[in-house]
């Protein structure tokens, strides 16, 4: 449920209505934006005597949420959540760069890769230490140590990190080690792992999973939200369809049906979603004009001889094209790189 105040209603007005809320055993979180200020209730509305609360003077309306996602849900904060992470963020009206190899597999590698995105304008640097792969025989990435060498190369560029969890035994490394800790698509609904990091204070980067469904996807994200992490990014990086001719396929239309479900940031990963190198900037354009508040590119200096997606991967000369490109294209529509 979510109360409206209304917008001449004053801090001790919407104390009040607070009170009375949490006096009748819910709870409360206070949503203040440009015009009013929205109430999201949690907890159990329907034996609650909530009757009276559009009585109060001071109260716009009241409303039932009917989506199972409360706290991810654009009602419940109807303004656009800015998730921030050091100097930089991701949502509002720049947009996030996140670009890296997919996994990372030397000191000279990575370095070298950070440096070049960086020049180019990339805000985030992404790279694999755990790798989930469909073979137990293919490369599993470097681990720990893969952590350690990109902690390097944040040392020397200043980018924040992105990198995959995919066990919660690691939380506590991960929140040490990255600055984002990314949710692969095969632990999309791993709830134990979104219940652990739930208790984080990192931001989450989630995407959605192979063949998950929008409202399954925002699900996961409430997931973590109930356990009191709100700073949560979502991510679409295509899902599992009949189609064979690329990876995946990158839904497009997921973009504008999360802006208007949610408030939470979304990027989009057209390496992933396509599987070929000279897709990624046709679809990065496409999502920026569709509306997403950033992209994640697979960036390697030899794709050729890369041990972990090759063929989607772009070189550094091809990324620093790539984000002249987009600067127009968010030009067009009202954004900036």
């Amino acid at each position: 449920m979510i109360v409206i105040m209304k917008p001449q209603a004053t801090q001790d007005e919407v104390t009040q209505i607070v009170d009375e809320l949490k006096g009748m055993g819910l709870s409360v979180q206070t949503n203040t934006g440009v015009e009013c200020t929205v109430l999201g209730v949690l907890g159990n509305t329907v034996d609650a005597d909530t009757s009276a609360l559009e009585l109060h003077p001071s109260v716009d309306r009241v409303m039932r949420v009917s989506e199972p996602f409360k706290k991810a849900n654009r009602k419940f904060h109807p303004d656009d959540t800015v998730v921030k992470i050091g100097n930089t963020a991701i949502g509002g009206r720049k947009l996030s760069l996140i670009a890296g190899p997919c996994s990372v597999e030397s000191e000279e590698q990575i370095i070298d890769i950070a440096e070049r995105v960086k020049a180019s304008g990339a805000t985030f640097l992404r790279g694999g230490a755990f790798k989930p792969r469909t073979s137990p025989y293919a490369f599993q990435g470097m681990q720990f140590e893969g952590l350690e060498l990109l902690q390097e190369a944040k040392r020397k560029t200043g980018l924040p990190i992105v990198s995959e969890l995919m066990s919660p035994k690691h939380v506590e490394f991960f929140e040490y080690a990255v600055d984002v800790i990314q949710v692969g698509a095969r632990n999309m609904q791993n709830f134990d792992l979104l219940k652990e990091l739930g208790r984080s204070k990192k931001p989450i980067l989630l995407k959605r999973g192979l063949a998950s469904t929008i409202e399954e996807w925002l699900m996961s994200a409430e997931y973590i939200m109930a356990g009191g992490n709100e700073n949560v990014i979502l991510c679409e990086r295509g899902i599992r369809t009949f189609e064979q001719y690329t990876r995946n396929t990158l839904d497009l239309s997921a973009i504008p049906a999360i802006k208007k479900m949610s408030h939470l940031p979304i990027v989009v990963d057209p390496s992933h979603a396509t599987g070929m190198h000279w897709m990624v900037l046709p679809m990065a354009m496409a999502a920026i004009a569709a509306g997403a508040d950033g992209l994640m590119i697979e960036v390697h200096n030899d794709p050729k001889n890369a041990k972990c997606d090759g063929p989607q991967s772009i070189t550094p000369d091809a990324f620093c094209d790539l984000v002249n490109k987009l600067r127009q294209t968010a030009e067009v529509v009202g954004r900036e790189v």
